[in-house]
């Protein structure tokens, strides 16, 4: 596996020189800030990225005011209480996107947050709080207790939100199998284990997020 340096080199030449590179990687949110998102705006965004998922994100993105008058501003209590009536009846809400098992999905991410929220506090200070060198554990947290959360959903929602994280895209994926990590998509345990001990290392190597380390792998790519 190639240090860091030498795959930031790689990006570098890629797009112009290290400080070409260095302009387009971007930190992400401070620990203070994540904690201080709203309950509801975890549960909009999770939404967002949920429909979002093998759809085209610029209808979605369009048509979004009409999905937060249609989930009442993603109130956890209210969104929580949707019932079978409720979840037909927005499968018939042109302001949305029809379709009744991401609808579902709202109701039971509700459900899911609002459990956070008790337990810890509020779901962004359970979000905050998770440590950056088990992120792979968060992901499969959220893909255990939240509804079509798992998978990219899952990583772009928590990229979205501004927790420091990696997004397995195909051209992190390409690099991570070009420098011997994973031999293919990871989906076990056991791989996504080997990929976060491969972003712990370069952490460790460079200083830098994950976020950042992501970023830097796709641009040596793509």
């Amino acid at each position: 596996m190639r240090s860091f340096d030498e795959i930031f080199a790689i990006a570098a030449d890629r797009k112009g020189g290290a400080d070409a590179l260095n302009a387009l990687l971007e930190p992400p949110s401070a620990q203070a800030d994540l904690a201080a998102i709203p309950d509801d705006r975890w549960l909009a965004q999770s939404t967002k990225c949920i429909f979002n998922a093998g759809f085209n994100w610029k209808v979605v993105e369009a048509m979004w005011p009409g999905f937060e008058a249609a989930f009442e501003g993603f109130d956890l209590g209210r969104c929580a209480m949707l019932n079978d009536e409720d979840i037909a009846r927005l499968a018939s809400d042109t302001r949305i996107v029809r379709h009744g098992g991401k609808i579902r999905s709202v109701q039971e991410n509700a459900v899911f947050f609002a459990e956070l929220a008790k337990e810890h506090g509020s779901v962004g200070k359970f979000i905050a709080d998770w440590p950056d060198g088990d992120y792979a554990g968060l992901l499969a947290f959220l893909k255990k207790r939240g509804s079509r959360l798992g998978g990219n959903t899952g990583q772009y929602f928590l990229r979205f939100m501004g927790k420091d994280s990696y997004v397995l895209s195909r051209d992190v994926v390409a690099r991570l199998i070009a420098e011997g990590v994973i031999d293919k998509e990871p989906t076990s345990k056991s791989a996504m284990a080997a990929v976060q001990e491969a972003f712990n290392t370069w952490r460790s190597q460079s200083g830098r997020s994950q976020k950042e380390i992501s970023r830097t792998l796709a641009m040596s790519i793509g």
